[in-house]
């Protein structure tokens, strides 16, 4: 027994040290990830604090469901094996331990109903937004939209391995005009799609949600930290599936009104000396010199025809 419980106490320890070092290995890269890394990727928002929290929690009852049967099997091996225990018993039910083994799994996933549903429930639970986004997706790259601030659709295309070489940034994940939001600001995004099935998704914000053509579904984030994330297409959409990143810029509120500005369409310039309203000086010279139309004088009335006197 003693060989037993040294050897089921080092597969724990081996369990243990597995899961702190995926945790840890999981905070070296922010907003993208991590080679070699197994692990959820750091979040940045709170409805993927909440998810890496599930996660884990998951991991441990898990582990411990795991470890538990585990140490049942080398029970059962090393126990009551036929060397062991030359003369098997005569009994075949025992009541306490079918109660125990029928309630044991029903408590353990009434727990875990518990907090799926108030996660489930959270991701349905949208915050007046502060900022709305409408992203569509394209055979092969983005279009999104800021129809608060009334800037029209613009297209999002993966950069090349050179241009992202030369940006500094990872290929197959950076794109060329990325979607820009201000940080700790409620933003909801409309996502659907205009051929097919496409997938708008960013792990460190916990976005997951289909972009089906005809049909807009909604989602939301607020990003707590100033930076760049990536994400991609997580629907086989066709040929060119892996080229459809999504990149989100998250800014300050002053640098988010500057790219607002940035956007705002181009007007030309007034002529000088034109008149306050806009009108073209010519036009407005013209209906000057033009005389002033008066209504016609109204047609004299015919007079009374008169009776002749008797």
């Amino acid at each position: 027994m003693r060989g037993l419980r040294s050897a089921a106490a080092k597969v724990g320890l081996a369990a243990l040290t597995a899961m702190v070092s995926v945790s840890a290995r999981a905070e070296d890269l922010m907003g993208q990830p991590t080679p070699g890394g197994i692990s959820l990727q750091p979040a940045a928002s709170a409805l993927k604090y909440q998810a890496i929290w599930f996660h884990n929690m998951l991991l441990w009852i898990i582990t411990a469901i795991s470890l538990f049967v585990l140490a049942l099997l080398l029970i059962c091996v090393f126990r009551f094996n036929s060397k062991a225990n030359p003369v098997p018993a005569k009994w075949s039910h025992n009541t306490k331990i079918e109660i125990a083994w029928t309630l044991g799994p029903v408590v353990i996933l009434l727990v875990i109903a518990v907090f799926s549903f108030q996660f489930l429930f959270a991701y349905h639970n949208m915050p007046k937004p502060d900022l709305t986004v409408k992203a569509t997706g394209y055979q092969w790259y983005w279009g999104y939209t800021y129809p608060d601030q009334k800037i029209d659709e613009y297209t999002s295309n993966v950069l090349t391995a050179d241009a992202a070489k030369a940006a500094g940034e990872p290929y197959l994940l950076a794109a060329d005009n990325p979607l820009v939001v201000p940080v700790n600001k409620n933003v909801r995004v409309l996502v659907t799609g205009a051929d097919v099935i496409h997938d708008f998704a960013l792990p460190a914000f916990g976005l997951k949600t289909d972009a089906v053509p005809g049909r807009t579904n909604e989602t939301f984030f607020k990003a707590d930290r100033i930076g760049t994330f990536y994400g991609q297409c997580d629907q086989l959409c066709g040929v060119n599936h892996a080229f459809m990143p999504i990149e989100i810029k998250v800014v300050s509120q002053a640098d988010f009104d500057a790219w607002v500005a940035s956007k705002a369409p181009k007007t030309a310039p007034a002529a000088s000396g034109a008149p306050a309203s806009g009108a073209p000086a010519a036009v407005s010279a013209a209906a000057a010199a033009a005389p002033t139309a008066t209504a016609p004088a109204a047609a004299p009335k015919a007079a009374p025809a008169t009776t002749a006197s008797r």
